[in-house]
């Protein structure tokens, strides 16, 4: 699949320190990181990284932050042009996963390892539009019948 590229996405903390056990595909494929400005910054993933805003659904600016969220991933995905986007969440990375089903890319998203008794937010809005949804937990299937368990990525 030489001549593939892959969009990591993935929000900052935990799921930033998730992605970052798939970095050997980094070596493999051309990449990319959309991941928020935050305390993991230093990662060593990925030459090419892009930042957004970090965003809380509760904050009081949550809509405009959203709505630029959106565009600001339009220009990145429009740019980079990736064939996959493989995603930990959490809501920073949902606009770019839209754009991605939109323009007819491929989305793999991994449920977090965190979730054992209970599906995220993002979970539930990316299980019918992720092309291949993946759970950490067994136990999480209850939530996501169509899912594949494929273990820890710890």
């Amino acid at each position: 699949m030489r001549g593939t590229k892959i969009c990591f996405a993935a929000s900052s903390g935990g799921h930033l320190e998730e992605i970052a056990r798939l970095r050997e595909l980094t070596q493999e494929y051309d990449s990319f990181l959309l991941t928020e400005k935050g305390s993991f910054q230093g990662l060593n993933f990925c030459e090419q990284i892009y930042y957004v805003p970090q965003i809380n659904r509760r904050e009081l600016f949550f809509l405009p932050k959203f709505i630029w969220l959106f565009v600001k991933s339009f220009v990145i995905i429009r740019k980079e042009q990736p064939d996959f986007v493989v995603s930990t969440g959490a809501l920073a990375t949902y606009p770019i996963c839209v754009w991605a089903k939109l323009l007819k890319k491929k989305i793999i998203y991994i449920e977090s390892f965190a979730r054992v008794d209970g599906p995220s937010l993002t979970g539930k809005l990316m299980y019918k539009m992720a092309d291949l949804f993946l759970v950490q937990w067994e136990e999480m299937l209850r939530f996501f019948p169509d899912a594949t368990y494929c273990g820890g990525i710890f």
